[in-house]
């Protein structure tokens, strides 16, 4: 079973960190449907990420690669560079688990997939026409959105790293996929930032982009989640049932507690804030290095 490394103590910080893409392989074929004993909703609810990462993250790669050729800052560049090669691992990995997991526990989900892939390729894709000054507009728009669900994906990733899922007993090679991904995010999570600050860095597009993020997250997830719980056949709760089992999981420290999410949204306006004031670099170094999923790999 994976052990999760606690927040590294003052004065290991790594310093600057080659953002690169690592290969992983996690074997799912043994993993349950209900991954974290004693909470079939919280595990159905983490598990709605599978469904909606992978054409986000795909959205990721293909804006930051329309972004790359426009960047003069070389070391601005590199991270890119480490941070669209990562996010496209992110989906290949995510994609293996909706193939190889899901399908076996008899979920199909091509439905919801065909929804994400209207939303991220035709909404939110590049438009075609109109002059090159509206084109890197709507581009700006679309970095600083990318930065805003950036800051979510951190606090998400500083959660899984220091979450109880598996002092709870989780399943160990799905706790790995989680907590690779979440370390990952934490490790690059100043990237979107800092590349939709090159183009144009005021509080009026990050308000904006913001006020977009958290309700557009939220809707994902919940219809993510609602289709997760209406295929699992095995569980029949009602509304009040889903709100009591992800108060139970947040309460087991197995979920982000709602509050916690709400308040990190206000630590966005901040003055000051940066993103690396979420997480802890060294504390997700010493879990990549570590992550039985990248060593078999290797």
């Amino acid at each position: 079973m994976t052990t999760q490394p606690t927040h590294s103590t003052p004065g290991t910080d790594p310093g600057k960190v080659e953002l690169h893409a690592r290969n992983v392989r996690f074997d799912l074929s043994e993993s349950p449907l209900h991954w974290i004993p004693g909470h079939p909703v919280a595990s159905n609810f983490i598990t709605a990420l599978n469904l909606l990462l992978p054409e986000g993250e795909r959205w990721f790669v293909e804006t930051f690669n329309e972004a790359l050729p426009m960047i003069q800052d070389e070391a601005l560049a590199a991270d890119m560079r480490g941070f669209i090669g990562q996010e496209a691992m992110h989906a290949e990995a995510h994609d293996r688990a909706v193939e190889e997991w899901l399908d076996r526990h008899g979920i199909d989900t091509t439905a919801y997939q065909q929804q994400m892939q209207w939303i991220f390729r035709r909404v939110l894709g590049p438009r075609d026409g109109g002059t090159p000054e509206q084109q890197q507009k709507h581009l700006i728009e679309r970095l600083w959105l990318i930065a805003a669900i950036e800051h979510y994906t951190a606090i998400l990733g500083d959660f899984a790293l220091n979450c109880r899922w598996t002092q709870v007993g989780a399943d160990p090679n799905m706790t790995d996929l989680f907590t690779w991904h979440g370390a990952e995010e934490v490790e690059h999570r100043a990237v979107a930032h800092d590349a939709a600050a090159y183009f144009n860095d005021s509080m009026l597009h990050r308000g904006r982009a913001m006020s977009l993020a958290l309700p557009f997250l939220a809707l994902l997830m919940v219809r993510g989640f609602r289709f997760i719980m209406n295929a699992d056949e095995s569980v029949d709760i009602g509304p009040v049932g889903k709100f009591t089992g992800y108060w139970r999981g947040g309460r087991a420290g197995v979920l982000p507690k709602i509050r916690h999410l709400l308040g990190a949204t206000f630590t966005y306006f901040k003055p000051g804030f940066v993103p690396h004031d979420i997480g802890d670099t060294a504390q997700a170094v010493a879990y990549l290095a570590s992550s039985p999923g990248a060593r078999q790999a290797a």
